[in-house]
């Protein structure tokens, strides 16, 4: 019974653990912030964001990124500043579609 017990807590560990690892990587995800940013600029232009709102995700996906890009160079022993400058702001994204409409 004892073995049973501690196979059973050793996977449920394994199965948290990985579960941790994912959501920590999709968290400091710069790709997946981007596409956030992104995808709140498409709902704003097409009127489901209002401007209050599309502000709010700007700045809440800005200082991820900062964070992100500050802890990745510091893991690296660089000291130098962020990608964007902390008054940097975003003005727009171009985007190309080449499909049908």
């Amino acid at each position: 019974m004892f073995i049973f017990d501690r196979m059973l807590v050793g996977g449920l560990r394994f199965v948290f653990d990985k579960l941790a690892q994912v959501a920590e990587g999709e968290l400091n995800d710069g790709e997946r912030l981007r596409e956030r940013l992104l995808d709140a600029q498409l709902r704003h232009e097409l009127g489901e964001l209002t401007d209050d709102d599309l502000a709010e995700v700007e700045r809440e996906v800005l200082t991820r990124l900062r964070e992100v890009e500050e802890a990745r160079r510091a893991a690296a022993g660089d000291t130098g500043g962020g990608p964007l400058p902390p008054d940097a702001k975003v003005t727009g994204i171009e985007v190309t579609f080449g499909g049908d409409d």
